[in-house]
């Protein structure tokens, strides 16, 4: 039977909601249709001011709440503009805002952001959310979620395909009996601040800007050089850790760099991270999704560096814009259903949970 889910995502880029309505059943997740919904300018400046600096409890309730209201804002949008049947929409799938995630340690968390009761309550419709907690406390890392949804949509390629999401943060998917996935690193979040910061771009639209410039050995050398890339599986990262701060760290001994040169460098960083990682599996198909895949030059480089067949996710009927938001609404599916999600042996947990709350 197939019934219709909502899914909701904003990553770690922060640079737009993505809200999708999707037609999903035991065997297909089908996308119907979608919003890019924008993100508020000072809500974003406040996120990134509360990951870089201190919070008080106050700061971390208000944000919550204005988040919610985002997000209930833009999926009453999308429900407007598609003229939505909310009788037919059985459930919401909300990720929510990443404020924060400790995946090791004695006190391990994941925090995101956006009161589900505020979107429950004006939306009418309810909302499953907090979705990586219950693997953690499993002793899981709680990330990456993708590679379930990659599994689902994409199992029937066959073997030796791998899906890499490219968000923010970058995560690689091992389709197979034995399914696997990581976070490879860094994805748009570094390129994205560098050029806002040097050239007040949002992105790099194609990466031309990074066309402009010439890697830096040294520099690109000091980015790679970091313990993150020389964990072993399972890992997952965040802004909390790839951020300005971790920029700032590497450039002081490389003032004189242009800035077209330092965004080259970056780009050959979310590159060869995820070059370097691919090589040591017998990965011979490489499907892309997530903003990083709009980016053609990156898409190029990608390439050269794995040597294998690179394509979007689209050119397997599944859209790289919005897959994310679709695993979302996916996830809420699995919950609804009360459904294991079988991620342990990507997240490291000890067992394959039933993730997320249900609201209103």
């Amino acid at each position: 039977m197939n019934e219709f889910y909502i899914g909701v995502m904003s990553g770690t880029s922060l640079d737009g909601v993505d809200v999708v309505l999707c037609e999903i059943n035991s065997a297909k997740c089908t996308l119907v249709s979608s919003l890019e919904y924008p993100f508020d300018k000072e809500l974003k400046e406040e996120i990134l001011e509360l990951i870089s600096g201190t919070a008080t409890v106050e700061q971390i309730g208000i944000l919550d709440n204005k988040l919610g209201n985002l997000f209930a804002d833009a999926i009453n949008s999308f429900i407007k503009k598609e003229k939505i049947d909310t009788d037919k929409v059985t459930a919401i799938g909300l990720h929510g805002q990443t404020l924060w995630h400790k995946p090791e340690g004695k006190n391990r968390f994941s925090m995101q952001l956006g009161d589900a009761n505020i979107v429950a309550a004006k939306t009418d419709i309810q909302v499953v959310t907090d979705f990586r907690r219950m693997d953690m406390a499993n002793g899981g890392q709680g990330a990456p979620f993708a590679p379930a949804f990659h599994q689902f949509v994409f199992s029937g390629l066959g073997q030796h395909v791998a899906v890499l999401n490219i968000g923010g943060m970058a995560n690689i998917t091992l389709l197979g009996e034995n399914l696997q996935g990581w976070d490879t690193g860094t994805g748009n979040v570094l390129m994205d601040s560098w050029i806002q910061n040097s050239q007040n771009k949002p992105y790099d639209k194609d990466g031309e800007f990074a066309k402009k410039g010439k890697a830096d050995e040294s520099l690109l050398n000091s980015f790679l050089n970091d313990e993150y890339f020389k964990k072993a599986p399972p890992k997952s990262t965040g802004r909390e850790y790839f951020n300005d701060s971790w920029l700032s760290q590497h450039l002081p001994i490389f003032q004189t760099i242009k800035d077209e040169d330092i965004q080259r460098t970056l780009l050959e960083l979310t590159a060869q991270s995820i070059a370097n990682d691919v090589k040591k599996t017998a990965t011979d198909l490489l499907i892309v999704c997530g903003g990083g895949a709009k980016n053609n030059f990156l898409m190029s480089r990608l390439k050269e560096l794995c040597n294998i067949e690179v394509k979007k996710s689209d050119d397997y009927g599944v859209s790289s814009e919005f897959m994310e938001a679709m695993a979302f609404a996916w996830l809420a599916y699995k919950r609804i259903h009360r459904e294991k999600v079988k991620l342990s042996s990507v997240t490291g947990a000890d067992k394959d949970s039933i993730l997320g709350g249900i609201y209103g």
